[in-house]
């Protein structure tokens, strides 16, 4: 695996800042994107060539019949120096690429960087952490980086400088965070390509040391948070506060407009590539259905009016993606403003994509998950993720009972008494694993009965919140029980619960301009 280099012992956040870039200084950074592109393109292949000849080798045969320790380590390694396999040796693969006209686009450090990129993507699968690689096509390498804030592509007097290229910011106004991020150290620069409304942008990542600005009103609170993710809900339950609601509840999905335009871009490309399906079944042994794909290389033809619509969807695509990324970073806040200490179970998100495609593609836990990792780990919060199979907390109850649960059972419910919603419970239970993986109930008994008014109130304002807002409520929440004990002890932690009416900071259109750059 490649060296750790000293830029990452040191804790780094990242500052993005708009470029003025004039359709002169566009045109030279096109010329050298598509450079870097070929250059990873070679060195990708230059790698899986070499792993290719490891795998093939009488050595690394050897190596695999071997025990794991030092032993094999070593005869692994041994392997890779034979075929010149690591990461400083694609390096000098690359010195030798460059001695062409990318040499004149592209300089060292930078091509180092892109060389190091690609022996990652092949270290990849070499440890069957992916099946294969994937090289870039024609612009779709949007981001190039330097090693260093000293050579190459850096950040001089608030200005990037690369070459012969010098690029000012893009900024009216120097806000909090910005500020604070031109005050830090640069450890070095990412140039960083997107294309927005057939436009091009670009922007200056700045990689700073030290840790990211903390805003006043997102403090970091004390207590343990348990936390129970699904696929489009999430239950949170702290010292003294509960919520349960639903990834990005306020967000507008345009779901009948992006099925309208996905249907034109189909009735297009068939209008316009009719010999790229199949018209007949091919044979008896290879059936192939008819209007479907036909196999191997092909050559698409699309029209104008194609590209246009393909533009509009993936304009509506972004903006929608970018507003439920806002709204998990409010997610994640209210969480650390709960705790230090967050603990949940560990899932497959994978799995989660595979049986709810639909609900996961909307919500998207696994990114929710990892800006809570993210934001966790800058803010000193630890994160703590247990095992499914040792706890089983959604079959668990704190009495001790084990009762295996259908999906659509969604209400604990005990012959000791307990009733509560079946995800929050999970979450409360969530807060009395330790670090062994094992949950201890006698904590959890204690704190019941200051926790089951809490954890009433935040199941009832979750049904009545989504009733308020015109919506139903999602079945994954089960029917709240409207009983005289229930209520009596709801009105008495009105005041504990989260607020889980949503909070319209802003609208969809606000949404959409402030993550639309500005026209230059």
């Amino acid at each position: 695996m490649p060296r750790q280099s000293s830029t990452a012992k040191t804790p780094s956040f990242i500052v993005e800042i708009p470029l003025v870039v004039s359709d002169e200084d566009a045109g030279v950074l096109s010329s050298r994107f598509e450079a870097g592109r070929q250059l990873y393109n070679a060195c990708l292949g230059e790698a899986m060539r070499r792993q290719k000849l490891i795998k093939q080798s009488k050595k690394y045969q050897s190596a695999r019949k071997l025990k794991k320790g030092k032993a094999r380590t070593a005869a692994f390694k041994e392997a890779n120096q034979a075929y010149g396999y690591s990461e400083y040796n694609l390096h000098s693969y690359c010195t030798i690429v460059r001695n062409s006209w990318m040499g004149e686009q592209i300089d060292s450090n930078t091509a180092q960087k892109i060389a190091t990129r690609a022996f990652n993507a092949s270290c990849r699968v070499a440890f069957c952490q992916a099946k294969k690689v994937r090289f870039k096509g024609k612009n779709q390498l949007d981001s190039l980086e330097g090693k260093t804030n000293k050579t190459g592509i850096r950040w001089v007097n608030k200005t990037l400088v690369w070459g012969n290229l010098q690029l000012k910011p893009y900024l009216t106004t120097y806000d909090s965070v910005i500020s604070y991020g031109l005050s830090c150290r640069v450890k070095y620069v990412r140039l960083v390509r997107r294309r927005i409304n057939s436009k091009t942008f670009y922007y200056a990542q700045l990689v700073c040391e030290g840790k990211p600005f903390q805003k006043p009103k997102n403090q970091i609170g004390q207590g343990t948070v348990g936390l129970d993710i699904g696929p489009s809900t999430i239950a949170l339950v702290g010292d003294e506060s509960a919520k349960l609601t639903l990834f990005a509840s306020e967000l507008k999905f345009a779901e009948k407009e992006i099925r309208r335009l996905q249907r034109k871009l189909e009735r297009s490309r068939r209008a316009n590539n009719p010999n790229n399906y199949n018209s007949n079944f091919v044979n008896q042994k290879v059936q192939q259905k008819k209007g479907t794909i036909k196999k191997g290389c092909k050559q698409w033809n699309n029209s104008r009016i194609y590209q246009k619509t393909r533009t509009v969807k993936s304009n509506l695509s972004r903006r929608l993606a970018a507003h439920r990324k806002s709204l998990h970073g409010h997610l994640v806040n209210d969480i650390l403003s709960l705790g230090n200490t967050i603990k949940l179970e560990k899932l497959s998100y994978k799995s989660f994509q595979k049986n709810y495609g639909k609900s996961v593609g909307k919500r998207a836990p696994g990114g929710f998950v990892s800006h809570l990792k993210r934001k966790a780990e800058s803010a000193g919060v630890s994160v703590m993720e247990f095992s499914t199979h040792s706890t089983k907390l959604s079959q668990t109850c704190q009495c001790g009972t084990v009762k295996k649960k259908n999906l659509s059972e969604r209400i604990h419910q005990c012959d000791c008494g307990i009733l509560c919603q079946r995800d929050l419970y999970s979450a409360f239970l969530a807060k009395f694993v330790d670090e062994n993986e094992l949950l201890q109930a006698n904590q959890a008994q204690n704190a019941w009965l200051g926790s089951e008014p809490i954890l009433y109130a935040a199941w009832r304002q979750a049904t009545q919140t989504n009733l308020q807002l015109g919506g139903r409520v999602p079945s994954s929440f089960g029917k709240f029980p409207e009983s005289e004990r229930v209520a009596a002890k709801v009105q008495n932690v009105e005041a504990k619960v989260l607020d889980v009416v949503p909070n319209i900071w802003e609208s969809q259109e606000e949404v959409s301009l402030r993550f639309e750059p500005p026209s230059l």
